[in-house]
């Protein structure tokens, strides 16, 4: 089964691609990220990267996407850009037909090291355990993505049996 995780946001969108077997195995097959430039209108940006999810998605075929809920306790006006572009994310996976899961980070962090209040840097140690890699992937926001596609592969059994 090939997974997508998607770490959402404005400035930088993370992506990262795992196969799994047997919610057991998972290796990492991808980690990138979308980035739009600050000179861009809002409506610029969004489209942007709306445009290169699609080409991604279409290029990895993945069969389940999961997309963080969005957590922000300051920075109003960070939290409204982001939500937009998380809004056109969830929007152009829909369009492609892939089955969505929405984690909350604590319930992300849980997942991965069985600690729903883990840090980043507890996060990013266990992915190199579980994908098997020999250094942290980089930026921070394609190791999140990653972190999210091996959440789908240990949940997403359910929404591949509803699909």
């Amino acid at each position: 089964m090939r997974i997508l995780g998607i770490d959402p946001g404005l400035a930088t969108v993370g992506l990262g691609l795992i196969e799994a077997q047997s919610g057991r195995y998972f290796r990492a097959l991808d980690w990138l990220t979308i980035t739009t430039a600050p000179g861009l209108t809002l409506a610029e940006r969004l489209g942007e990267i709306q445009k290169d999810l699609a080409a991604f998605l279409l290029e990895s075929q993945p069969e389940i996407a999961v997309v963080e809920k969005l957590f922000f306790s300051s920075n109003k006006r960070t939290a409204l850009d982001v939500a937009q572009a998380r809004g056109v994310i969830l929007q152009t996976v829909q369009l492609h037909a892939i089955p969505i899961i929405e984690p909350t980070p604590p319930e992300l962090k849980s997942c991965i090291t069985g600690d729903g209040n883990a840090d980043k840097r507890q996060m990013q140690d266990m992915l190199l355990c579980l994908l098997n890699l020999t250094e942290i992937p980089k930026p921070d926001d394609a190791a999140d993505a990653l972190a999210l596609a091996v959440f789908g592969a240990v949940n997403g059994k359910m929404v591949q049996i509803l699909a």
